[in-house]
């Protein structure tokens, strides 16, 4: 049959004035007493039979008469009517189970989620229709879940976005440049990272236990009015009001919505539930990266000299080549010292034209070359040896730093066991909280 309302335009009117009507005193708890009889029903169209079945299944009356006429015009619409105007009203409890299967229709990962259906995912989710609610949009999203080779990487960020890059090892903490050594800085952030996975998984699936799901079957309406996925704006979409059309999402894209940092509780261990495969696959990838092996040596930069360091100490042939760069670069290239030279040169120079001429003022002034001499070597002198000390002190805290970072390895050693530990008991504690999935009640 025809479901064109533009064929009577006053029927057109009527009829959603009435279904408006109906949704405002839904949307503020008011049950309606009963349909306006003044309302046409135009032939053919499912809106009329399913606005008066409502009413009398608020009002605990016999609704099969208007019912079947609704269903018979449109059966998908009125169900997805029913659910979702029931769950607005706060009596999601009065659907008939098959509802829910003919208003959701099917998924796909292949297709965008409509808005009727994300409508009917979050009603069930917030307890509007109790536990079998839950349990039919877990079955729905079940039926559809992503394997874990879909992008793991996304599902994590999504789960922990703040990843903990900065994280670095106890054992390094004094030595920067071992810390930013991606061999040994990969597997200490992926523990961390796991860490941080298995608190969000645990802060999931405890919401409920600790009180952060559902304590009242009737949904958040505050929230309704503003989110486009809502019950009550669903409806006014499917009446035909004059609501903005906004582009659907894949359900990729709901599913990581609900597992970021902030979004509904029932929502967020839905979400988990269904993603529980690819993030129990990604939880092993970093658990296995905390067990990967540090190479025999490392060659890492120390006071500007690349050394090579082992587990007995540090390279021998490397150690040698930064020390000799330390004396030739600490050691000044002072050349020949002709200006010292000169000056003590002169002075029995002066003396002897002094006596021959004979110039008795001029031998005063003999001694001054000498004391010019003198006075450059000893500075020399003082410069070569606070050059000396220089590389001496620079050697030792060479060989010092050295030391210390292979003994800085030993301890990162020894803390890697401890560290492979804890997350294979972090990936065990996760792999129950995902095991356990959510509660439907």
């Amino acid at each position: 049959m025809s479901t064109d309302l533009t064929a009577n335009p006053h029927a057109e009117a009527e009829l959603r004035r009435c279904a408006d009507a109906l949704l405002d005193d839904l949307a503020v708890g008011a049950v309606p007493t009963a349909f306006p009889e003044d309302v046409a029903d135009p032939s053919g169209h499912w809106l009329a039979p399913a606005i008066e079945a409502l009413v009398l299944i608020m009002r605990g009356e016999e609704s099969l008469e208007p019912l079947a006429r609704a269903a018979q015009r449109d059966e998908r619409r009125t169900a997805l009517f029913l659910c979702l105007a029931l769950a607005v009203a706060g009596q999601g409890d009065r659907i008939h189970a098959s509802w829910l299967g003919t208003a959701f229709g099917e998924l796909s990962l292949d297709r965008p989620v409509t808005h009727g259906q994300r409508a009917l995912w979050l009603a069930a989710a917030r307890g509007a229709y109790g536990p079998a609610g839950k349990i039919f949009v877990l079955r729905r999203l079940d039926a559809v879940a992503a394997s874990p080779a879909s992008e793991p990487g996304r599902w994590l960020r999504a789960l922990v976005p703040d990843e903990p890059s900065t994280t670095t090892s106890p054992a390094l903490a004094g030595f920067t440049a071992l810390a930013e050594l991606p061999e040994l800085a990969a597997p200490v952030q992926a523990a961390a990272r796991l860490a941080h996975l298995r608190d969000r998984c645990a802060e999931i699936t405890s919401a409920r236990e600790n009180g952060g799901g559902d304590t009242a079957p009737r949904p958040d309406r505050t929230a309704a009015v503003g989110s486009e996925d809502e019950p009550l704006t669903a409806l006014r979409r499917l009446v035909g009001a004059d609501v903005p059309e906004r582009p659907t999402r894949s359900l990729t894209d709901h599913l990581l919505d609900d597992l970021r940092p902030g979004s509904h509780p029932s929502l967020a261990a839905i979400a988990l539930h269904v993603a529980a495969p690819i993030v129990r696959e990604a939880a092993g990838d970093l658990a296995d990266a905390t067990r990967a092996e540090a190479s025999e040596s490392v060659t890492v930069p120390i006071l500007g000299h690349h050394l090579t360091l082992r587990p007995e100490g540090p390279d021998a042939e490397s150690l040698e080549i930064a020390e000799r760069r330390v004396t030739t670069e600490g050691t000044p290239v002072l050349g020949r010292p002709w200006g010292a030279w000169l000056l003590l040169a002169l002075a029995p120079v002066i003396l002897t034209v002094a006596l021959v001429l004979p110039l008795p003022p001029l031998a005063f002034l003999a001694p001054l070359p000498a004391v010019g001499g003198g006075y450059l070597l000893w500075h020399r002198r003082r410069r070569e040896r606070a050059a000396a000390e220089g590389v001496v002190r620079r050697l030792a805290e060479l060989g010092e730093q050295a030391q210390g970072a292979v003994w800085a390895l030993h301890e990162y050693a020894r803390e890697s066991e401890e560290r492979i530990g804890t997350a294979a008991s972090d990936l065990a504690e996760l792999t129950r909280l995902l095991r356990r999935g959510p509660r439907a009640g």
